[in-house]
Parts: C-alpha cells; structure tokens; sequence
C-alpha cells in the first residue's frame, strides 16, 4: 500500500528519487500528470488504465470534460524508474507543480501526489485544521 509522506530533493538534471517501498509496488513503468492543487500524480500503469477507463466515460460533447482530458491526459508522461529509483520530471510538469527544489511525496494508497515542499506545508496544516468538518461531510459522499 503506498502511504506515508517523505521529503526529497530534485537533483540539477530534474531527476527525483523515490522511497524504497514505494518504487517495489508501483513498478518501474510510471505515468506523471498534474494533479489537483498544482501537485503532481504518480501512478503505476496498472492504475493508470483504471484512470483512462473513467476518462472514456466522460461526455466529449461537454466542454468541461474536454478540458478536464486535456490537462490530466495531455499532461500525462510515461516515466521510467532508472537504476537508482530516479524518475525524470519534465520542465512543464515541474513549472506546474511549482517546484524548486525539495518537495514532498505522499503517498496515497493507489497513488502517489508530489507537492513543492512549501505549498504541502500550507496545505497540509489547513487540511488538518479542517479535519473535523470534512469527516462530517463524509457521509455525503457514502463513505
């Protein structure tokens, strides 16, 4: 399961390495895309065809599913894991995602997201300060 939140470093080659045990389950072909929030999202090619499907069923005579493709699908780069469990960020996705040098990887049980250090920080701490009224919430969503 890929859990957990670790910070790492993007090396002068745009290359960032993964933790360990999330590079045994994710494998060593990887899809990248812009996630939510200005993250990016890291998935295995197992779940990346779980992703595509759910994508096909959107209405293309829809302006918003049009675009929601266009930048998730469009910006989706196959990666691969090099000898030292690098994977390389293409200049557009880091330009995205805002990223410097150090940021934060959290795993998130199918997924992985990688957050710019300082914006995770932000993020997370208002998240947390929200817990409360988002676990009331949950039960709106069937959970």
């Amino acid at each position: 399961m890929l859990i957990g939140e670790y910070n790492h470093t993007i090396d002068t080659k745009k290359r960032l390495a993964l933790p360990y045990k999330f590079r045994k389950e994710l494998g060593k072909g990887l899809i990248v895309t812009r996630g939510f929030e200005k993250c990016l999202v890291v998935y295995s090619q197992k779940e990346w065809k779980g992703v595509i499907e759910e994508l096909r069923k959107l209405p293309t005579s829809r302006a918003e599913s049009r675009k929601f493709n266009r930048v998730i699908l469009g910006g989706a780069v196959e990666v691969n894991l090099d000898k030292l469990g690098r994977i390389l960020i293409p200049d557009y996705l880091k330009k995205y995602a805002g990223f410097k040098k150090n940021v934060t990887i959290c795993g998130l049980s199918n997924k992985l997201e990688i957050w710019d250090v300082q914006k995770w920080e932000v993020y997370r701490k208002k998240a947390e300060q929200d817990i409360d009224k988002v676990a009331e919430k949950l039960p709106d969503l069937g959970i």
